[in-house]
């Protein structure tokens, strides 16, 4: 019971307005220049990437799945992965999308010309 207790408690602490207004106010700047600096990097991946999806034909209504594939992709690039590392994740990812129904090519495409990923070798 001491412990159920001691749950609530924590849980009431860590989520009480005030607490968080004053760790957000705090966060706030750094967090403003995070997004101002990340976001045009998403934007102008997820530009290339539709460019992508329209040369190879894609249906409009694919889009958001090919646009996770590539989300993913960017983390792990963003995350600081490189070389065989990153192209083992790469091809990880695109056989997870696969299995959700994606097209292998048009993944594998993504991974080449967005992302500068060569295929893991033989």
């Amino acid at each position: 019971m001491i412990d159920l207790i001691r749950r609530i408690t924590k849980w009431t602490n860590k989520t009480d307005p005030q607490k968080i207004a004053a760790t957000l106010t705090g966060l706030r700047e750094m967090m403003i220049a995070n997004v101002q600096a990340t976001f045009p990097e998403i934007v102008a991946m997820e530009t290339q990437v539709k460019q992508v999806l329209d040369g190879e034909g894609v249906s409009v209504i694919d889009y958001p799945f090919y646009l996770s594939f590539a989300r993913e992709l960017w983390a792990k690039q963003r995350a600081g992965l490189s070389g065989d590392s990153l192209a083992i994740e790469a091809q990880t990812l695109i056989q997870k999308w696969v299995a959700r129904g994606l097209a292998q090519p048009v993944l594998e495409v993504i991974r080449t010309q967005v992302f500068n990923i060569s295929p893991i070798g033989p």
